[in-house]
């Protein structure tokens, strides 16, 4: 199913996202050592609720899943880079963490993911991999915003975010990519983090899209954990995680998931 909002619905659709924006950017700056991935997933809870709002994850079960997720967020940690179930695991100083939320307010959906280092600045290899990563990550977020617009098609977005991960020297997964979301969280079309200019479907005003390149430091292989969700760097690397939902309007693109606020 291929949505296109009114523009009533859009306008609901941006405070959809600055609520997501807004949790994540509360969640990173209570993400400490010390802190358990249980609890960040605790505090989103406590956020959706007293915003009215639920969380598109709780009874999330798609047909290659086991089971349904059963949490609000998902948090992946160093070589954890999607769908990753909160567990009892206390958080280091120099962590790579990965969040990706996605919520449901009057009736539209807003899907955005964030990844930052535990304790911010640090020094060694590890470091320096993590902070490399996500800048990969955002840089190619941006050119697929940038590429968004009416009678554009969803390969020229694919394209422009490939594109900047395998020049920073990255292999590129597309089993998991971008979609389109509106009413429920995950829609056609599929916009994956790899592709052809001028293939695909062609991007109309009033459509919504979570774009959202990911990468692995050292190879394109997934593993699924025991818990039946969490993908893992088939090889134990570092990963990294980057989304927003934007709207495509008459001019170009909209970031619906930026914060009203910092912290």
């Amino acid at each position: 199913m291929i949505e296109v909002l009114s523009a009533a619905e859009v306008e609901r659709g941006r405070r959809t996202g600055a609520l997501v924006a807004d949790i994540l950017q509360s969640l990173k700056a209570r993400s400490v050592a010390g802190v358990n991935l249980l609890e960040i997933d605790r505090w989103t809870r406590q956020l959706i609720d007293e915003a009215g709002a639920t969380s598109c994850y709780l009874d999330y079960a798609p047909v290659w899943a086991d089971g349904a997720f059963g949490h609000a967020i998902c948090t992946g940690v160093n070589d954890g880079v999607l769908h990753g179930r909160p567990y009892d695991y206390r958080l280091v100083d120099g962590d790579l963490l990965s969040l990706d939320l996605a919520v449901l307010l009057d009736g539209v959906a807003a899907d955005a993911a964030i990844s930052f280092v535990v304790g911010g600045a640090g020094a060694g290899s590890a470091h320096a991999e993590s902070l490399a990563l996500i800048d990969a990550t955002e840089r190619a977020l941006a050119a697929g915003i940038a590429g968004a617009r009416p009678g554009a098609r969803t390969g020229d977005l694919s394209h422009a975010i490939g594109s900047v991960l395998r020049e920073a020297g990255y292999a590129v997964n597309t089993d998991f990519g971008g979609h389109g979301i509106g009413s429920t969280m995950h829609q056609d079309p599929a916009v994956p983090n790899d592709g052809r200019a001028g293939r695909g479907f062609p991007l109309r005003a009033g459509m919504l899209l979570a774009l959202e390149p990911w990468v692995m430091a050292d190879t394109a292989e997934l593993v699924t954990d025991d818990d039946g969700w969490t993908l893992r760097s088939a090889t134990g690397c570092r990963t990294a995680h980057t989304e927003h939902t934007i709207a495509i309007t008459e001019d170009g693109a909209e970031i619906l998931t930026l914060p009203t606020r910092q912290g």
